[in-house]
């Protein structure tokens, strides 16, 4: 397994030590790049009007478009440990 990949997985598994609740823009950050990371770009139907939150996540995931996994990872572990080390 690859540095990069493992760090990845452990800083998805330190999400328990966020001690504080991050803002929901930092929160759409966090899942966009974990899905870009771990599935590519989003390939998923767009989410109605009537489901605001879906829509949101649709949203974060397709602007990083075009993003590698392995780009997707580093922010991903970087945004986690800034919000860690908070």
């Amino acid at each position: 397994m690859s540095e990069l990949k493992s760090r990845f997985e452990q800083a998805v598994a330190s999400t328990s030590l966020v001690t504080q609740r991050p803002s929901n823009t930092t929160l759409l950050k966090l899942y966009a790049f974990y899905k870009q990371a771990t599935e590519g770009d989003n390939e998923v139907a767009k989410p109605g009007f009537g489901d605001m939150v879906a829509r949101a996540k649709w949203d974060a995931w397709k602007k990083l478009e075009g993003t590698s996994a392995d780009e997707a990872m580093q922010q991903y572990v970087a945004l986690m440990t800034e919000l860690i080390e908070a």
